[in-house]
């Protein structure tokens, strides 16, 4: 019987694609952990009744107003503008506490005289020629605005020591088990916010966000579409652009199923 003898460099190509297929194995195991995770502590919540839209309100006042300080402080501790007569307004709620970890919402305009906030304050910075939202009908575009997570549930190493910017969790609360999920509440608000856009069949997103932000969201395959210079709004931010073929196609798969458990927990609303 002959011994079948590979050449050097095949063997590397084996090795390589031996390789390379565990570490996408390993990837989406921990993309469906997180996913597995993610259902058991967080529970998305369309805000449709006034008292949960003040939550949405009131945690961006925590974040927004009292700790980034971009916008003055409120007598009655609720952020409010314009934009929010026509948003939708997505809760993540965290069940053993019952509170609420962050809020997104989505400016829908359905008449020709209501204007996403990237039009009103940064219009000049989308330099796409075939993507500005003036191109499109008002009903077929929207945008993802003030995305705002408490302190208390955002973990880096940074924030692992007293007196950091952002808060500090606390371990004794929180299990460890609980903590691997926190840096992914803005996943999930952003997948709860996608499932709406979806939902109600608008065809353009659109975003002005931190670079680094887009690059997080891009590891996961959320690819959002850059349209335009970084500049100088409440910290260096460009202007972004998703549909949903940009948004399926990139998705990693590990991810897709934490989207299709955020559909069905929507969906029993």
């Amino acid at each position: 019987m002959q011994t079948l003898v590979l050449h050097p460099q095949h063997q590397l190509s084996i090795l390589s694609a031996i390789k390379k297929g565990y570490r996408a194995f390993l990837k989406l195991r921990e993309a469906n952990r997180i996913s597995t995770h993610f259902a058991e502590y967080f529970l998305p919540i369309i805000a449709t009744e006034s008292s949960l839209q003040h939550e949405a309100f009131n945690i961006r006042h925590r974040v927004y107003c009292e700790e980034l300080h971009f916008e003055p402080i409120q007598e009655n501790a609720l952020e409010q503008d314009e934009f929010d007569a026509y948003s939708i307004h997505c809760l993540l709620k965290h069940l053993s506490t019952d509170a609420f970890a962050g809020t997104v919402r989505i400016v829908r305009p359905t008449k020709e005289t209501e204007l996403l906030p990237i039009e009103k304050f940064c219009s000049d910075s989308i330099t796409h020629e075939t993507l500005h939202p003036k191109l499109f009908p008002r009903e077929q575009i929207c945008e993802l605005s003030r995305l705002a997570v408490p302190a208390e549930y955002r973990r880096r190493q940074i924030d692992q020591f007293s007196g950091a910017a952002t808060g500090v969790i606390n371990q004794e609360v929180y299990s460890e088990k609980e903590l691997r999920c926190f840096p992914f509440i803005a996943v999930g608000l952003y997948l709860a916010a996608a499932s709406t856009v979806l939902n109600h069949n608008i065809s353009h997103t659109y975003v002005m966000m931190e670079p680094r932000l887009a690059r997080s969201m891009s590891f996961i395959g959320i690819k959002f579409e850059k349209i335009g210079p970084t500049i100088d709004y409440h910290g260096k931010r460009a202007p972004y652009y998703i549909n949903p073929h940009l948004f399926f196609t990139h998705l990693s798969p590990g991810f897709k199923s934490m989207f299709n458990n955020i559909i069905k927990q929507l969906e029993k609303k």
